[in-house]
């Protein structure tokens, strides 16, 4: 609030006889510098500002009006923006379009894609976040400036003076200025691809029949290559890529990641680069890059965006050269919690009762790449790891938790999963993981573990739920011992959403009708996504679990000890009225999740099978 004062003059002034003609021609100046020194009341002109506009704009009543005028007058010092977010009468948003109508600016919502990299490269990065401003474009020979303080006349100023440029003001959110800069600093704007790939055109890369290695290693540490390679890890992490596949060809060299379970290509980089791409991937990893006739596996840890990422190395020489997939584990990915797994709420209940027993074994099976370590990690992070000794057997181990105590097998010094396990539970645990149950000797010790008083969470490659107790008793366990231990087995797979900017309804197809009808679904309601930018143009964006939840019961155990035949185990479950994998994607289906492609795509050999008294399965 702004006092001025405002003064009157007196009403009797006399001018002295002897000022002559002087103040003949000057008595108006003289009244009225004696006016000037006559003050007399104050009053008081307010000057309109933030809250009037929120007022007019009808975002706040007289009575909240009211109530920020008299908190101004308790703290005269205090900015009225601050004053109002504290009293909550308006959030950032409104705050923001009332300062763009005070001072006359536009206000715009700002995201990456609508900003331009040379003009946001005209201000160094640590200024725009501190400053709370941001270039955004070039409009004619103006730049135009996005900031959340456009009361800040210095700072506008000190932005003329950095870029010689007229500006032209845009109000924007904190919120927009910080989304930018964070996404900026992950994609490492820097990199250029073409110009990378321009920069090679002098490189000569020596052939296999008389390879020189230092030759080799000293060309992996160009600086084209190491741009590349850099590139291609934060590019790969910034689209959720799981993997990088980096294949050599007969004529070209093809980049493909791995997105949301389907591979695409993203690059294709001269085929004379591979062999110094695969050098350098090998240096980072400390891999002998002398050898390139056998497989060999490494690891890196990054840093990209400020989270720290490992990378999982696998070479294979292949007839046109060695082919390289690299591994990304971002723990970002696996700490989310079992409510955001995709499991339905009863499923997801009996989970929970499972993963808190004192003892036994649960089981988490599927193909790879469907999720079970994600799940099983998900697990472990609902458990009080500072009244449990929690302790994991993983090869390898994939991401790193600070509650529990991580082993990492290593076959070449004889330290496998048996052997791990056998010292493991001389240290007084609680809460064991196996990363994979592979043979007999470690479904063995597992048992044993479960049986003496400890939980084991462990992983199975099976097909389903009911296929876990039949690959138990083919390693060599007994059915007798797989009753008395195991509490339960959940299969899963992953399949893709659907993309939220393009999802729209569809009419099912007739070949798919039958599974609707199967389903008890309706046609009404069926979404699919068209395909755009968002998406890469697949129609999906991220996915979702779905899941089969298999409680070993008595009744489950006398099956086991009498018949532990799949397809008796398959048809107990079917009895149970618990959703099968089909049963559940189908569910998602109708929330509006995934499609129907995408269930049968990861399902088709169970689709039909869950509910009905007999089945394909059965038949076979």
């Amino acid at each position: 609030m702004a006092h001025l004062f405002r003064f009157k003059p007196k009403k009797d002034v006399s001018v002295t006889d002897n000022a002559g003609d002087y103040l003949d021609n000057g008595a108006e100046q003289i009244r009225g510098l004696s006016n000037l020194y006559c003050p007399q009341e104050e009053e008081t002109i307010h000057i309109r500002d933030i809250a009037d506009v929120l007022h007019d704009r009808d975002v706040i009543n007289s009575e909240q009006l009211d109530g920020i005028r008299q908190a101004q007058l308790r703290q005269p010092q205090r900015d009225i923006e601050a004053i109002i977010k504290e009293l909550r009468v308006a959030d950032d948003s409104k705050i923001s379009v009332a300062q763009a109508d005070l001072y006359g600016f536009e206000f715009r919502r700002v995201e990456l894609e609508q900003v331009d990299k040379e003009a946001f490269s005209r201000i160094e990065l640590d200024y725009i976040k501190s400053n709370y401003i941001m270039p955004i474009g070039v409009d004619g020979d103006k730049l135009v400036l996005a900031t959340s303080r456009p009361s800040d006349l210095f700072i506008i100023e000190d932005v003329k003076r950095k870029t010689q440029m007229d500006v032209e003001v845009v109000v924007c959110l904190d919120a927009d200025i910080q989304r930018v800069c964070s996404s900026v600093e992950e994609e490492n704007i820097d990199y250029n691809l073409d110009d990378i790939m321009s920069d090679m055109t002098d490189v000569e890369v020596v052939q296999d029949e008389q390879d020189d290695f230092e030759d080799l290693e000293k060309m992996a540490g160009q600086s084209p290559v190491i741009k590349f390679v850099n590139y291609l890890i934060s590019n790969a992490i910034n689209e959720g890529a799981s993997d990088i596949h980096i294949e050599p060809k007969n004529k070209s060299c093809k980049v493909r990641y791995r997105i949301d379970g389907v591979l695409f290509e993203a690059m294709q980089p001269p085929l004379k680069m591979h062999p110094a791409i695969v050098s350098r991937i090998k240096i980072m990893s400390n891999l002998d890059i002398s050898e390139r006739r056998l497989p060999q596996d490494g690891k890196i840890s990054v840093i990209v965006g400020g989270r720290g990422i490992d990378l999982r190395i696998s070479t294979l020489p292949t007839s046109h050269g060695e082919k390289v997939v690299i591994r990304i584990l971002d723990s970002k990915s696996i700490l989310r919690g079992l409510d955001n797994l995709g499991m339905e709420k009863n499923v997801a209940e009996v989970f929970r009762r499972q993963i808190a027993l004192p003892h036994g074994i649960l089981l988490v099976t599927g193909p790879t790449g469907s999720g079970k370590s994600t799940t099983l990690y998900s697990a472990l992070c609902q458990m009080d790891g500072g009244k449990l000794n929690i302790s994991t057997v993983e090869d390898p181990v994939e991401y790193e938790l600070d509650f529990c105590n991580q082993v990492q097998t290593r076959e070449k010094i004889g330290l496998n999963f048996a052997t791990a396990l056998r010292s493991l539970l001389r240290q007084d645990p609680d809460i064991i993981m196996i990363g994979e149950i592979r043979d007999a000797e470690t479904a063995r010790i597992a048992v044993q573990s479960a049986l003496t008083g400890h939980l084991v969470l462990s992983t199975l490659h099976t097909n389903d739920a009911a296929s876990s107790v039949t690959r138990l008793v083919n390693i060599g366990i007994e059915p007798y011992l797989i009753a008395a231990s195991v509490n339960a087995v959940l299969a899963q797979r992953l399949v893709r959403r659907i993309c939220p900017k393009c999802k729209h309804p569809i009419k099912v197809p007739d070949n798919l009708q039958k599974y609707l009808e199967q389903s008890s679904m309706q046609s009404d309601d069926i979404y699919q996504g068209s395909g755009c930018d968002y998406c890469r143009g697949s129609g999906y964006s991220g996915r979702v679990g779905i899941y089969e939840l298999l409680v070993i019961d008595d009744g489950f155990r006398n099956i086991i000890n009498t018949d532990s035949s799949v397809n008796n185990i398959r048809r107990a479950f079917r009895q149970t009225g618990w959703p099968g994998l089909f049963d559940d994607g189908m569910e998602k289906v109708k929330q509006g999740l995934t499609t129907i492609e995408e269930v049968l795509r990861v399902t088709e050999a169970y689709a039909g099978n869950v509910n009905k008294p007999t089945s394909r399965a059965a038949e076979v």
